[in-house]
């Protein structure tokens, strides 16, 4: 029988050799398919853009349904369903914009070192903190910059300590 291609996007496999791959590759069906895989994966914005550009599909309105598809070159979307991705976009927007006003203006990951070597200089004794405004900040500022907490589903082994450190347990016993 010998080697098979599966197509991932096209869920198809046919027999591996040069001018099938070929044949299977520039087709108008993988062609289609690519574009319907890759088109899952677009935000919003782009979406509304590419909606408002096309005119309505007359088909589509009369009856319903249209015997292109997704592959219509006209708008299959209604005014409703403009509404709502236009909403749908403004509101990414503003968590967008929310999310950069929520980063504090002038703090960097670099002036965090900075301070925590400070913390950690003054917790050791070696250094002297040279006002009592600075040792305020070493006791009331967070440990961990906004920006390292804000990336999500990190596993575990890049998660912060918890406050106060971990416990550790002091065992005699090994093995």
């Amino acid at each position: 029988m010998g080697k098979r291609y599966f197509c991932d996007y096209c869920d198809r496999s046919f027999q591996d050799n040069m001018h099938n791959r070929k044949k299977h590759l520039n087709g108008v069906q993988h062609h289609r398919a690519k574009k319907a895989w890759f088109d899952l994966f677009r935000d919003s914005a782009a979406i509304l853009h590419d909606e408002q550009s096309k005119k309505p599909c007359r088909k589509f309105l009369q009856k319903g349904f249209c015997d292109f598809g997704p592959n219509c070159r006209f708008s299959h979307m209604s005014e409703e369903d403009m509404m709502n991705l236009k909403r749908q976009v403004e509101d990414e927007r503003q968590q967008r914009e929310n999310s950069h006003d929520a980063v504090i203006p002038g703090r960097s990951v670099e002036d965090w070192l900075i301070r925590r070597e400070r913390r950690k200089a003054a917790l050791n004794g070696k250094g002297d903190l040279k006002n009592k405004d600075d040792s305020e900040e070493v006791q009331t500022e967070s440990d961990i910059p906004q920006e390292l907490l804000s990336i999500p589903d990190l596993p575990p082994s890049l998660l912060p300590p918890p406050p106060g450190g971990w416990t550790v347990k002091v065992s005699s016993e090994w093995g």
